[in-house]
């Protein structure tokens, strides 16, 4: 099974009898099912009930939760109370199992999808939010290389031998409900190599509906003097009907969104060209983003053989018109825009299978990081807290990495390894993803005394650290403690409340 957990919709596809990648349809009958958790006292609702439900009472609804996945807690209260990210995100996983296994019969063993540019922090909650939903979650891939596995297999290149392929590079271009990945790849017969990936986690058709929203609001406040906005119930029906026009904008120039207040009822026409002024810097976020992936690949346009939408926001003209301005080539439409990350997902899924049956896998990939990751020291000419990079941006994965610092003093006792992930020298300008600390140091060792920091970062992503003090008399062993990470204790918890197992509410 793969599960493309997206931040507005979320779709689950297994492989057949013959192998082949197919979509399920959700308990209502439909492919997609919206990621929406609506709260209603003691009941969870997921999908296209919470939708309707968010529409008119936004208050008691998580909506694009994935957005706040690496943050302590979702940036809104929920009937009273503040849930971490990843416990929402793990209703909708329980959600999309629940109906999966009324088709298919129970089962455990998934892998689940996450953005490029999502960081070690954002991957490792994801992972969690799987095992509270009762996944086993044997690996997480990204979403471009999913849509990049998904075309491969439509295209018929996975099943066709090496040498028979011409080398291809693909920039994929994945603009989501919540987030913006670029990925440049190349497709080397059954090797898919990653080049470099760039993105941005909080820019996606999301940002597209609100610019609506605001855009819609303001001529109703020319009309009839009152801003919809200022009302949580009617921005839920307004944001419901412009999420609607948006898709009508996508296939006319024109649509009218009406709108009741009280005695008066508006109809509000907006053009197409009117839409596009009003997020035009939305759209030049992603060209900037694809222009930076493409020159970090070290290639121009001339070098890339075909440019990959993926996504719903992609089908807008305007995303279109952009990669035809940039790259001069028509962008490939080829796979579904919605359902190509699962299937590719549910590709990777029977590889896993495959491999650990011992099977000849039908293709190899190879990833880069998106983020540098280092560590946090003291500069000893100025005397500042610095970052130490272990393993730069774009570095192919899977890697070991190890950097040798010193110690900060005479007869230092304990050390403390701060991780960071950024770009940035500066620590407060990267993302701490956690802590390593060692005790009970052997007495008397001099300052500057090395400490090596050992990182083991795997294909998908994921991070382990070892710390190493050499030519001391015993072997230094410390746990790697993770920032806003849920405890074994709260993960265990909301797996047996997620199920149901348990009434127990660990809010």
């Amino acid at each position: 099974m793969g599960i493309d957990l997206g931040t507005t919709y979320s779709v689950v596809a297994y492989l057949d009898a013959q192998g082949h990648p197919e979509t399920i349809v959700n308990a209502e009958g439909e492919r997609l099912t919206p990621s929406v958790v609506y709260f209603d006292g003691e009941e969870v609702i997921v999908g296209r009930e919470a939708l309707k439900a968010f529409a008119r009472l936004p208050s008691q609804a998580a909506e694009c939760s994935k957005r706040d996945v690496g943050y302590k807690v979702y940036h809104k209260a929920l009937q009273g109370k503040y849930y971490p990210p990843e416990v929402i995100e793990a209703f909708i996983l329980n959600k999309l199992r629940q109906d999966a296994a009324q088709q298919l019969g129970e089962f455990s063993h998934v892998v689940i999808t996450v953005p490029a540019y999502f960081d070690e922090v954002r991957r490792k909650a994801t992972q969690d939010a799987g095992y509270m939903a009762g996944l086993e979650v044997m690996d997480i891939i990204n979403e471009p290389v999913a849509a990049a596995l998904a075309f491969g297999y439509e295209s018929g290149k996975l099943n066709t031998p090496s040498s028979d392929i011409k080398p291809e590079r693909v920039l994929v271009y994945d603009l989501g409900g919540g987030t913006f990945d670029v990925t440049v790849m190349e497709i080397r017969g059954y090797e898919y190599v990653t080049l470099s990936i760039d993105g941005d986690v909080r820019l996606g058709g999301w940002d597209w509906d609100q610019r609506l929203v605001d855009l819609v609001a303001e001529k109703i406040i020319r009309q009839i003097g009152f801003d919809p906005r200022e009302d949580v119930r009617l921005w839920g029906k307004l944001w419901s009907a412009c999420e609607e026009a948006k898709r009508t904008l996508s296939v006319r120039t024109k649509t009218v969104i009406p709108f009741e207040y009280r005695t008066k009822t508006v109809d509000v026409e907006v053009r197409r060209e009117e839409f596009e002024e009003a997020t035009r810097d939305l759209l030049d976020r992603t060209r900037f983003t694809t222009l930076q992936a493409l020159k970090a690949a070290g290639l121009d346009w001339g070098d890339i053989d075909r440019v990959l939408l993926v996504g719903g926001s992609t089908r807008m003209p305007m995303v279109r018109n952009l990669i035809r301005e940039l790259s001069g080539k028509e962008p490939d439409t080829s796979i579904s825009a919605d359902e190509a990350v699962a299937l590719g997902a549910a590709l990777h899924a029977g590889w896993l299978l495959g491999k650990a049956r011992g099977e000849r896998p039908r293709y190899k990939v190879r990833n880069v990081n998106s983020h540098s990751l280092g560590v946090v020291g003291w500069d000893p000419l100025t005397r500042r807290r610095r970052v130490g990079t272990i393993i730069p941006r774009n570095t192919r994965l899977p890697i070991i990495a190890k950097r040798r610092f010193r110690t900060h003093k005479s007869d230092q006792r304990s050390i403390l390894v701060e991780i960071v992930e950024g770009e940035s020298p500066e620590p407060e300008d990267c993302c701490q993803i956690g802590k390593v600390r060692v005790h009970d140091l052997p007495p008397n060792l001099p300052k500057g005394w090395p400490v090596e920091v050992i990182f083991q970062y795997r294909a998908n992503g994921r991070l382990k650290v070892r710390i190493r003090v050499p030519e001391v008399d015993r072997e230094v062993v410390a746990e790697f403690q993770r920032e806003r990470a849920l405890t074994k204790e709260h993960l265990d918890g909301w797996r047996r409340f997620i199920s149901g197992k348990e009434p127990t509410d660990y809010r």
